[in-house]
């Protein structure tokens, strides 16, 4: 998406992630108007700016459906024509590797790392979320790496909403032995998580230690229904959909299988987790990466969803 006005708020953090919040609750809200915040400067951590990036000059529309996502007074906008660059390849251009667990991620900038023990995923600056730089994709990969660490074992795994395909690659080096799927709801998506497993040497195909890749929204796909369930299912989205997917997730899980699941604030993890709760989903171990929860969920032997009998189970802790 050529993305070429953006519209900017600046305010405290608390107004800011608020806003964040009520976009996603925004069930009417144009997709190809996106969102995102930040702080300003690291050294005044409570000064934040909203920044929504626009395929067409702000009409009124929406001028007050960014308004919107404000209580009270509508906040100060500056509106801006940008030049038709594709912001987020530019803005991931040399970005400096990551190390999150085992996993360095790097992009053609910078050399693998030869450190023994290390697993390395070359991921070019992509149109795709998920490049390991993000809080969110780094905590998930650390949080694969303690699951393997503690014993886990993983037998068919799902990366819903894959992005770049970075969380299924490092499932699959994790559990080379696994089947592995990966979905997303964008084509490109889609597109580049094959170009990536090529670049990475991740086998394509159905067989166990491959990777089928395809596009679906949510879990709402034949291949994803037949190929599960699941023992693990991974989803770094937002918390909306997450909230939604709870039951659906649980219901392609095996007993004990586990759910890794980010893209969500803290200020967003209680309601995540009272979904999760009702579909018979308990929390097994918690990360934070700056504002961003990293949730590790483990399904309850013996529940059945959707109203079905449920075996008596002591309850696990959250």
């Amino acid at each position: 998406m050529a993305q070429s006005w953006k519209i900017t708020v600046q305010g405290p953090r608390d107004m800011i992630e608020s806003a964040l919040v009520a976009h996603e609750d925004a069930h009417d809200w144009n997709p190809e108007i996106v969102l995102s915040g930040c702080e300003i400067d690291q050294d005044r951590p409570n000064d934040w700016m909203l920044e929504t990036w626009l395929p067409h000059k702000p009409k009124a529309a929406d001028r007050r459906a960014v308004a919107a996502l404000f209580t009270g007074k509508a906040p100060m906008m500056r509106i801006e024509k940008l030049p038709d660059i594709d912001w987020i390849s530019e803005s991931q251009k040399s970005l400096e590797p990551i190390t999150a667990g085992r996993f360095f991620v790097h992009t053609s900038d910078y050399p693998a790392s030869d450190d023994p023990g290390i697993v390395n995923f070359e991921i070019p600056a992509s149109q795709a979320f998920g490049t390991g730089h993000h809080e969110t994709t780094a905590g998930c990969l650390a949080m694969l790496d303690t699951m393997k660490r503690q014993g886990l074992v993983v037998r068919n795994c799902a990366d819903i909403g894959t992005g770049t395909g970075l969380l299924a690659f490092a499932a699959l080096k994790l559990w080379p032995h696994a089947i592995a799927t990966a979905s997303d709801i964008d084509p490109l998506a889609a597109t580049v998580t094959m170009d990536n497993a090529q670049l990475n040497k991740i086998p394509i195909g159905a067989r166990g230690g491959e990777l089928i890749v395809t596009i679906a929204e949510g879990m709402n796909h034949p291949l994803i229904d037949a190929r599960g369930p699941y023992d693990l299912i991974i989803a770094n989205i937002l918390a909306g959909p997450l909230i939604a997917l709870a039951p659906h997730f649980s219901k392609a899980m095996t007993a004990g299988g586990s759910l890794l699941l980010s893209g969500l604030l803290t200020a967003q993890e209680d309601a995540v987790r009272r979904a999760c709760r009702k579909a018979g989903l308990r929390l097994a171990a918690r990360r934070v990466e700056g504002d961003w929860s990293i949730l590790w969920l483990r399904k309850r032997p013996g529940v059945i969803v959707r109203g079905r009998q449920r075996a008596s189970e002591p309850d696990w802790q959250s």
